[in-house]
């Protein structure tokens, strides 16, 4: 058997793998919240696993390696540092997001400022995650390009075939198992050619003279050790262009709302930051030995040596092992694991906006759960086949990444993270911030492509450092002018809109309580019976199934409930209605439609300590509810 036959036989067992965990999952999904954020229930190493994998793609690694042989460490600001400590800082704003009752940033926002933010942060979202994606299908094409001389279309497919199968079927919990799968597969690989770089200059191999590992890592230069070499104001600007962008990304946001708790959260972004740490150092050491036995590469220099350095991976192995098929085979597998772990976490994020924040949010929102898991999966599929097709327009895999980077942030960190922190800031300025910065972003991101010629330095480089980065840091300024002299001028945001963000505008809002309830009555304590209750971290998850005897206008029934009491809000459009009684808006009682076109679903998730107080308020929800329909004739029976 062939090499490629070896390789296609271990991928299919592999996909095999990936979409029985994905079928698994399947079984166990009653909800949206079930699809797109695990129910709540992801543990600390679990996502710490599945945070590093997302964020380490087949194409980054080679990239990095690349950046590392022509640049040192002096490269570690363009991608690996960025990396590293995006994650350590959302770690330590777990604590303010963790408990907003959300499960995409769109929505989030909508709840911060209203609905004319909704949608455009859907679509600027939707875009970034599929030039993220577009790096994941580029990186698996140059792999089994180098290695098989196959096409980029059969990457493309793979790509597309793989994640669509065990991410339609399983959503996030799929997605997290699968990234810990992946990240063996990556981390072995990557540790694996570390020693094995090393021990073909140490043996002479490849027509190398034979030095000792301690030669090796002695013959470096200062220059290539030296994290600064390339000035602080160009650290600085790389700093200031990434990590926005990254710390405001909305996959591992989602991941931190999938923890089941707030402490779990925060240590999984930890360990995810330590395990991209181990990979990257094992790049830096296969970027030394690779120097020693591809010196020609390194006197190219940057950026004209970089066509040249991102594929010398692949050529080693390709040269190292042309007798041993069966470990390029193992190799291609290993780098395809880490575009399917990165393209599935994209996808899923991606596919959420079409879905919740689009479909449900302004084309059907009386959709039933029945109806939304089909659009889920119609959305991811939506999402690979776009960064197939991007795959073919930006072939640069890095840059695929950065202007993803860039457009995030000068589009949206200002208005999510001012959101978040500062009580001022108006819809008015956060769509102003939105607007001005994806607009000036993506002209300057096309002015740089279209001037700069091939192997040179962008044309915005060569115009002002400052201007790296296709712009970016013009564009974030130009956003946050935006955001925040509109916001001043405009009218400050309502008490509804910052409750969720601000626990002391939560506490003055929240004046409507459950009426006293005596919890021997037979009424309250047969309604317990049909609560479902699932303790998970430091929240109690309480579901109440239930079925209308008619048919419902949703519409109208959510209008009543907000007749019937101020205590019921819909903060994020229709398709839910809270009912707002205190400050912890996740512990609030929420009326969503069920799975068919007669059920209703009321959940909460109450801290440990009030859950009494939650169970005695989902019973007066559920008697206002039960009440609103009986002036139309229609009944209420548990299931």
């Amino acid at each position: 058997m062939d090499g490629y036959n070896i390789f296609l036989v271990l991928l299919s067992v592999y996909i095999a793998g990936l979409v029985a965990i994905g079928w698994y999952f399947n079984k166990k999904q009653k909800s949206v919240t079930d699809f797109w954020l695990a129910g709540r229930r992801i543990g600390p190493s679990t996502l710490g696993f599945s945070a590093a994998a997302s964020w380490l793609t087949a194409g980054g690694i080679l990239a990095v390696i690349g950046y590392f042989m022509l640049q040192g460490m002096g490269s570690i600001w363009a991608f690996v540092a960025p990396n590293i400590a995006a994650l350590l800082i959302i770690a330590v704003l777990v604590g303010k997001i963790k408990h907003l009752p959300a499960i995409t940033q769109p929505e989030l926002l909508e709840q911060r400022y209203g609905s004319i933010v909704r949608w455009p942060i859907a679509l600027i979202i939707t875009v970034v995650m599929i030039l993220f994606a577009v790096a994941d299908v580029t990186g698996l094409s140059l792999v089994l390009q180098i290695f098989y001389g196959l096409d980029p279309l059969y990457a493309a497919a793979i790509v597309a075939i793989a994640v669509s199968l065990y991410v339609t079927l399983g959503g996030l919990s799929a997605v997290v198992w699968t990234d810990v799968i992946q990240f063996g597969f990556l981390s072995l690989f990557t540790i694996g050619m570390a020693f094995t770089a090393v021990g073909t200059v140490a043996d002479g191999g490849l027509q190398t003279a034979a030095i000792s590992s301690s030669e090796l890592f002695g013959n470096v230069s200062e220059t290539w050790w030296n994290p600064f070499s390339i000035g602080f104001p160009m650290v600085l600007i790389f700093i200031l262009a990434i990590i926005p962008g990254w710390i405001t990304e909305q996959d591992p946001w989602q991941k931190v709302w999938a923890a089941r708790d707030a402490k779990s959260a925060s240590l999984g972004m930890i360990i995810g930051s330590l395990m991209i740490a181990v990979v990257f150092t094992a790049c830096a050491v296969i970027a030394i030995a690779l120097s020693s036995i591809y010196p020609e590469i390194v006197e190219m220099g940057f950026p004209a040596g970089m066509a040249s350095a991102e594929p010398a991976l692949l050529s080693f192995v390709n040269e190292r092992f042309a007798s041993a098929p069966l470990i390029i085979a193992l190799s291609a597998i290993g780098l395809a694991a880490a575009s399917m772990s990165c393209a599935d976490t994209f996808a899923t994020s991606g596919a959420s906006c079409i879905s919740r924040d689009i479909y449900q949010r302004y084309i059907k929102p009386e959709a039933t759960m029945r109806e939304m898991m089909v659009v889920n999966r119609i959305s991811v599929l939506i999402i690979i086949l776009a960064a197939t097709a991007g795959s073919f327009v930006i072939p640069n895999i890095i840059d695929a990444i950065h202007i993803a980077t860039f457009i995030a942030s000068a589009s949206y960190f200002f208005p999510l993270m001012g959101g978040l922190y500062w009580k001022r800031a108006t819809k008015e300025g956060a769509f102003a911030g939105m607007v001005v910065g994806f607009t000036v972003q993506v002209a300057l991101v096309a002015l740089d492509l279209i001037n700069t010629p091939p192997l040179s330095p962008y044309y915005l480089e060569t115009v002002h450092p400052a201007l790296m980065g296709h712009g970016v840091i013009v564009g974030m300024t130009l956003s946050a002018i935006a955001f925040f002299f509109v916001s001043l001028m405009t009218k400050p945001s309502s008490r509804v809109n910052l409750a969720p963000f601000f626990e002391e505008e939560a506490e003055k809002l929240a004046r409507y309580e459950a009426r006293e309830i005596n919890e021997k009555d037979q009424v309250y304590t047969s309604f317990l019976k049909n609560v479902d209750e699932k303790v998970t971290g430091e929240r109690t998850h309480l579901q109440l199934n239930l079925r209308a005897s008619g048919n419902l206008s949703w519409h109208e029934l959510v209008e009543k409930l907000k007749a019937s009491s101020p205590a019921w809000v819909t903060p994020t459009g229709l398709d839910s209605v809270y009912r707002l009684t205190h400050g912890d808006m996740l512990a609030c009682v929420a009326v969503t439609r069920g799975s068919g076109e007669k059920d209703i679903w009321l959940k909460a998730e109450p801290r440990l300590e009030t859950v009494d107080r939650q169970r005695k308020e989902l019973f007066t929800a559920y008697e206002e509810l039960k009440k609103a329909l009986g002036q139309k004739g229609v009944s209420l029976d548990f299931y």
